[in-house]
């Protein structure tokens, strides 16, 4: 039976203390946060859980095993590594860090000690996104010539992070774990309409390995709750709405072919599929709950998590990227794929 304690009561950690409660290898033995509100409500739901306004009694003594910090981004490195150092194993939500030096240092951390860092990308563990890989790693797309992704709705408005933060870190994790490679270069066009120093509109252009193009488009600035990721192959075309209960994922038997011989221009021609649309069937297990399992068993079993804290470095870096090409007005930037800075002597 593993012992979690969890930091942060909030939005997100009730969800967190609920699935590892329903979990038979684990319970939640204390959760902290600074609201003395929101520790009352944990009460009232899980009696048996100790509750405590300082986060250093997570740590003391041997009460937990693992800890969960479900707290604002800024305060997950300082969290992690206090967390790292007392020889606990750590699940972070995302963003794992906010900077590539922060990231860096927890993983550095977590490697010494043996101890598991998982990055809390939800979206890896979702049946359509599992699927999605399952496909584009099977060749049925084809070649992947470009992907486009938006994640839009009006607010919530985040006071310390700007919308490339808040919610690029989902389509980055998904991209990458879906391609299986990290992006290269980013250009990213972003701006503030409602505060003058937190961008709440952004447009991220990723280019991949192999040339592979991918446009993310987040907002907190949009009369419509819009979860929409198109995969265009050489073969077929994908899309991917995690708004439909009942049809996440459409394959379209869709393409063109240019063809290979003519002499002219007027003789050119392009070839149009229209083929038929295929919709798989996929199960309905929450993806929190896979992903609380999966930390569990990482940890029980030794081995790197699907979302590990390598996974998280590299999407920090690329968000790192995006916000250093905001600042430059637009510029490609490319993502830099070794950090030999410690941020330690600044702790």
């Amino acid at each position: 039976m593993l012992r979690i304690g969890v930091v942060g009561c909030g939005y997100w950690g009730p969800n967190l203390i609920r699935n590892f409660n329903q979990l038979q290898n684990s319970e939640v033995v204390m959760c902290a946060d600074m609201d003395e509100v929101r520790l009352a409500h944990m009460r009232s739901l899980y009696p048996h859980i100790k509750t405590t306004r300082t986060f250093e009694d997570l740590l003391a003594g041997n009460i937990v095993d693992a800890l969960v910090i479900a707290t604002p981004p800024d305060t997950h490195h300082p969290l992690a590594m206090a967390a790292l150092r007392a020889g606990k194993h750590v699940f972070v939500e995302k963003p794992l860090a906010l900077s590539t030096v922060e990231a860096t240092d927890m993983l550095s951390e977590a490697n010494k000690n043996g101890l598991t860092l998982m990055a809390g990308h939800t979206f890896v563990y979702t049946a359509a996104v599992n699927k999605i890989k399952e496909i584009v790693d099977s060749g049925e797309l084809g070649d992947i010539y470009y992907i486009s992704s938006t994640r839009v709705n009006l607010g919530i408005f985040q006071e310390k992070i700007s919308v490339i933060w808040d919610l690029a870190p989902h389509d980055v994790s998904i991209l990458n774990y879906v391609l299986g490679s990290s992006p290269v270069t980013v250009s990213t066009q972003a701006h503030s309409y409602i505060r003058g120093s937190v961008e709440d509109v952004a447009f991220l252009n990723f280019r991949y390995p192999n040339d592979v193009m991918a446009d993310v488009h987040v907002s907190w600035l949009n009369p419509n709750k819009i979860r929409s990721t198109t995969f265009v192959g050489s073969k077929k075309m994908l899309v991917y709405d995690d708004i439909s209960s009942l049809e996440k994922i459409r394959i379209y038997d869709k393409g063109v072919t240019v063809q290979p011989h003519y002499d002219t221009f007027g003789e050119f021609q392009l070839s149009y599929r229209f083929g038929d649309i295929f919709i798989p069937k996929l199960d309905d297990s929450e993806p929190l709950k896979v992903a609380c399992q999966h930390f569990i068993d990482c940890i029980s079993n030794k081995v790197p998590p699907r979302s590990s804290g390598e996974d998280g470095l590299e999407v920090v870096r690329a968000l790192e990227a995006a916000s250093e090409s905001v600042r430059e007005n637009g510029r490609k930037v490319s993502i830099e794929s070794v950090v030999v800075e410690s941020s330690e002597d600044g702790e």
